[in-house]
């Protein structure tokens, strides 16, 4: 624990040569009090992960926690096992929210670290045992300084943020619906999400944009199946697939803007059974990536009309079907990172707050900001001495635990950032 012990005093040390004043050091003794539990509790999190929309023995232990921290309300059963937490402070101010995601990934867990996932198949592979500690460890800080807080804090702790299975409905949107938002409405909602790409010890951020959409799609091609020999009776589905993919790469190239982002993958096709059979229909699945909404329609609009006239072409014909389950570009309020950064830096140095590039990766977070402002933010778990380098999604993946009282830092400082200035306003 040696490295946790380091980084509490790290943080206690910035804040105390910096100009935070005592709310900032209060802050600073709360989380480094509280170290040995964030690791317990990550731990205990990646030991027992659960798929999307299995999450039942998480939202138990969250639920618990919360009870045991005294929250003034605490919903159970939002979108199948999210939770919606109130804690209302001690003096009078707005509303702000915290969302930390649950789920885990169908991944193996090789790690032969004690805490190793003991759910066969299943692994916190994107980090959100990671943002439930951090949530967790803002949560108890918060609740030990309640009297100090101007205003409320709703905690979101959401189910399903990798996609429900099919036929089912999860994560932000269906919190949403289910009235997550709503009494009391947030002025404002923070995110976070665990980047081993960062060293732990930072923050990164980018003032817009920040992650991409994301669409997926199945595009059918129905031909007419022969005999391999006698082609020019048939209509081939898979000369013409080949077509249609070649045509719908010169989108990114030639028929959107070439300084917007675009990525648009087919990442399958499956069409024929024998060597000598010209199949009667091929099946491709891809996604859809870009950093705007006025981009993504548009290329949404150009994948069906290209995939159909292509095919049209070759007198066979096109379907192009876009899953319900997609996310919009998750775009940070401008207004909202400028009027944050000051407290970040305060909270744990200038030098460790840094601006990053958008990329393509993706957050249903998006669906939060569709509703109200809000800040999603990367908090660094790289180590490379330690040889955590592990990317996302991968079986390798793990986090710096020393990442935790650093995100339970910045977080709580955030919210009380926030809540502070709005109440004077």
């Amino acid at each position: 624990m040696r490295h946790l012990k380091f980084a509490a005093g790290f943080l206690l040390a910035a804040v105390l040569s910096g100009s935070g004043g005592t709310l900032a050091q209060r802050v600073a003794r709360e989380v480094a009090a509280i170290g040995p539990k964030l690791v317990e509790t990550r731990r205990d999190f990646h030991m027992h992960p659960e798929l999307s929309n299995r999450e039942e023995r998480t939202a138990r232990v969250i639920a618990a926690r919360l009870k045991e921290l005294g929250f003034d309300e605490i919903r159970t059963g939002v979108s199948r096992h999210g939770i919606v937490a109130l804690l209302k402070g001690g003096k009078p101010g707005p509303v702000v929210a915290v969302r930390a995601d649950m789920d885990a990934l169908p991944i193996d867990d090789p790690s032969p670290a004690p805490y190793r996932s003991r759910n066969p198949g299943v692994k916190h592979a994107c980090g959100h045992d990671v943002h439930m500690a951090v949530a967790l460890g803002t949560a108890e800080v918060l609740s030990r300084m309640r009297a100090e807080v101007p205003g409320a804090v709703k905690f979101l702790f959401q189910p399903a943020e990798e996609g429900a299975p099919e036929g089912e409905s999860s994560g932000a949107a269906r919190m949403i619906a289910e009235g997550a938002l709503e009494n009391p409405r947030p002025a404002a909602i923070f995110g976070l999400h665990a980047n081993p790409a960062l060293e732990a010890g930072r923050i990164g951020y980018s003032p817009a944009a920040m992650l991409a959409s994301s669409d997926t799609f199945t595009l059918r091609v129905t031909g007419r199946g022969v005999h391999a020999a006698w082609p020019h009776e048939g209509i081939d589905p898979i000369a013409v697939s080949a077509q249609v993919i070649t045509a719908l790469q010169t989108i990114a190239s030639r028929r959107v803007d070439p300084v917007e982002p675009v990525v648009l993958t087919i990442g399958s096709i499956r069409g024929g059974n024998r060597s000598n059979i010209i199949a009667g229909a091929v099946e491709m699945q891809g996604t859809l990536r870009t950093h705007s909404e006025a981009v993504r329609e548009r290329v949404l609009s150009l994948v069906k009309h290209i995939a159909e006239g292509v095919a049209a072409a070759n007198g066979a014909v096109a379907e192009v079907r876009w899953s319900e389950r997609s996310n919009p570009v998750t775009r940070n309020d401008t207004a909202l990172v400028e009027a944050t950064l000051p407290a970040m830096r305060r909270a744990i140095g200038a030098e460790n707050v840094v601006l990053l590039a958008p990329v393509m990766g993706a957050e249903d977070f998006s669906y939060f900001q569709r509703e109200i402002p809000g800040f999603f933010y990367w908090l660094g778990v790289r180590n490379q001495a330690k040889g955590i380098t592990g990317a996302l999604h991968t079986p390798e993946f793990d986090a710096d635990e020393a990442s935790l009282p650093v995100g339970v830092t910045v977080m709580t400082s955030v919210v009380l950032d926030f809540l502070e200035r709005n109440a004077r306003r």
